[in-house]
């Protein structure tokens, strides 16, 4: 039996069933929700920042030209922007190529299966976005995925190299873009 304590008339009340129904439920719709609050907490940080992760998504959709890409390239910490712009060149043909007319593709990138994305799927064998800025987002997540650790230029090209294009020539036409497009200086 439960009874609760009326400090008007200073007597204790015997407590219903149904009534003790409704206090164990408030008493479990409490707990659960600091539960669910330490948890999230636990999880995400702050939930301030949990909710600026939330807007970093918030894309809008802007037309493209080269001054709106440095500006999201610089909002978001793109490592070696110079690098990544010359990578945009040289994938997109200066921005004509069908990936990138179709597909909003800026870096010629795959659709990832392995780490978190940005894309809507494959058309024409690579990755298709809504937005192009879609694609700078999907590139960031790519560098924070693979490049986290890199620390120089070179230690840059030699991943590129490596891991990034099947041809054989693609860091020396990317530095070969970086140079005739004075991209350093962009940045």
């Amino acid at each position: 039996m439960l009874y609760s304590y009326n400090k008007t008339l200073l007597e204790f009340k015997r407590i219903g069933f149904k009534k003790l129904i409704l206090v164990l439920a408030g008493f479990t719709f409490v707990i659960g929700s600091v539960s669910y609050g330490i948890g999230r907490y636990a999880a995400f940080g702050d939930l301030s920042s949990y909710e600026k992760n939330l807007l970093l998504l918030n894309i809008k959709e802007t037309p493209f030209n080269q001054d709106e890409l440095i500006t999201l390239m610089k909002e978001l910490n793109i490592k070696f922007p110079h690098i990544a712009l010359a990578q945009s060149y040289v994938e997109t043909g200066q921005f004509n190529s069908k990936i990138f007319r179709e597909n909003n593709n800026l870096f010629g990138m795959k659709q990832a299966k392995q780490r978190v994305n940005t894309a809507k799927g494959t058309q024409h064998n690579h990755a298709y976005y809504d937005t192009w800025e879609e694609s700078v987002y999907d590139y960031a997540f790519y560098q924070c995925r693979y490049l986290g650790g890199i620390q120089t230029e070179e230690e840059y090209f030699r991943y590129l190299n490596a891991s990034y294009a099947e041809d054989p020539n693609y860091v020396s036409k990317v530095k070969s873009v970086i140079e005739k497009q004075k991209l350093r200086e962009l940045f």
